[in-house]
């Protein structure tokens, strides 16, 4: 396969996942089925919903760095960004009802909402996938993201003893977070049905899949994992996490493993402070604003002065 002038003979769409967690008739929603709006924990913290106008710029350092995206999918629980222009040809903004089994709604939970992403309407074939956290820092061309055959790249961040990484951490802490006790359920699970562990985790940046090869891993592959999360209306432990499906195309060739680090993809947490100065030092191809329930609102009053110095110029989705 040739591609003409750096670009594939397939087109890719870029997803994200959106929520204001602001907007009264969510909260109420929410409120209904947690019983809180929010609290510290890992599970259902603050940072898990609040709108720090991140989709804005984003969507802003695609413009300038990802151009060639065919379609943008804002897949969002009956909300829309009141600055978004809806009648842009690129833009669509998809309601969870239109993807979701109606037993997974209302849904709070990400990784459940992101199971059902190959269900997006006119979906192209080849998609990347991204939170509103996540951002393009350098201009990249589609081979960044997939081979001349249109393999996806799944990038992971490298532990230096492998899997005997998080057992260690495991005596000394005795139970590990949320978010990377299911990524290394779905790793062992892998290794189970395969035969092949990887210990590297996700990069927590822009993602690249086949669309056809997501819906089998939902469909076929972790159809018993899946099922048994659409329940879980907010986050808890036990729910397969996404990065199940990218090990899955790595064990069975579907997929190039790329071990990333620090210059190629950065996360940045919030809590942590100096976002320019870490972004200037590594100068990453893509980086991402981490929110957690260590972050209050003093730290996030610094992420739209920020995010305006690295990307002034309004794009073309902005009304």
């Amino acid at each position: 396969m040739i591609w003409k002038n750096g670009f594939p003979p397939f087109e890719i769409d870029l997803v994200y996942l959106w929520v204001d967690g602001s907007d009264p008739a969510w909260l109420t929603k929410k409120q209904q089925v947690t019983g809180i709006v929010s609290d510290r924990s890992e599970t259902n913290n603050k940072g898990r919903y609040i709108n720090n106008d991140e989709l804005r710029y984003s969507l802003r350092s695609v413009e300038r760095c990802v151009p060639w995206v065919r379609k943008i999918f804002i897949v969002t629980d009956n909300q829309s960004p009141e600055w978004l222009d809806r009648d842009h040809p690129k833009i669509r903004v998809v309601d969870h009802r239109e993807i979701m089994p109606a037993e997974a709604l209302p849904c709070f939970n990400s990784s459940v909402i992101e199971y059902f992403l190959y269900r997006i309407p006119d979906l192209a074939d080849r998609f990347l996938f991204a939170n509103d956290d996540m951002f393009f820092n350098r201009a990249l061309s589609p081979d960044y993201f997939f081979t001349e055959q249109g393999v996806p790249y799944v990038r992971l961040k490298k532990k230096f003893l492998g899997k005997w990484h998080y057992r260690l951490k495991r005596l000394v802490r005795k139970k590990l977070g949320q978010y990377i006790t299911k990524v290394l359920e779905g790793a062992s699970f892998v290794e189970q049905k395969f035969g092949v562990f990887y210990a590297g985790i996700p990069h927590h940046n822009v993602d690249a899949y086949v669309t056809a090869d997501y819906r089998d891993a939902v469909e076929q592959v972790f159809k018993e994992q899946v099922n048994a999360s659409l329940q879980s209306h907010v986050r808890q432990y036990g729910d397969l996490h996404r990065s199940a499906f990218s090990y899955y195309a790595l064990a069975t060739g579907k997929a190039k493993l790329k071990y990333v680090g620090r210059k190629e993809s950065l996360r940045l947490n919030i809590h942590r402070g100096k976002f320019m100065k870490r972004l200037r030092r590594y100068n990453p191809a893509l980086f991402c604003l981490n929110d957690s329930q260590r972050v209050s609102d003093a730290d996030r009053a610094m992420i739209k002065p920020f995010l305006e110095e690295l990307f002034p110029e309004k794009s073309s989705f902005e009304k």
